[in-house]
C-alpha cells in the first residue's frame, strides 16, 4: 500500500508520496523554512504562501510532491 501524507493551508494541500521521493533536494533548496528533513512533521505549508508552495512542488523532478486546490 502506497504512503501518502497531506499537509493542507486552506487553500491547497502538498502531498507528499515518500516511496516515489528521489531525495533531490531540490524542495529544500527552494524552500528551506518549508521543507525540513530533520523536523517532524517535515513540511510546514505555513511558512511559504501558495504561490511559492506552487511553484515548488511544480519543479519536484520525481513527482513525489504534488498539490491539489481545496475548496473553499
Amino acid at each position: 500500500m502506497e504512503k501518502i501524507k497531506e499537509y493542507p493551508n486552506g487553500e491547497i494541500s502538498v502531498v507528499w508520496k515518500p516511496e516515489l521521493c528521489q531525495h533531490a533536494g531540490i524542495c529544500v533548496k527552494m524552500l528551506p523554512k518549508v521543507y525540513n528533513p530533520k523536523a517532524r512533521p517535515w513540511i510546514t505549508v505555513e511558512n511559504a504562501s501558495t504561490p511559492k508552495l506552487k511553484e515548488q512542488v511544480s519543479k519536484c523532478p520525481s513527482g513525489a510532491l504534488t498539490y491539489y486546490e481545496l475548496k473553499s
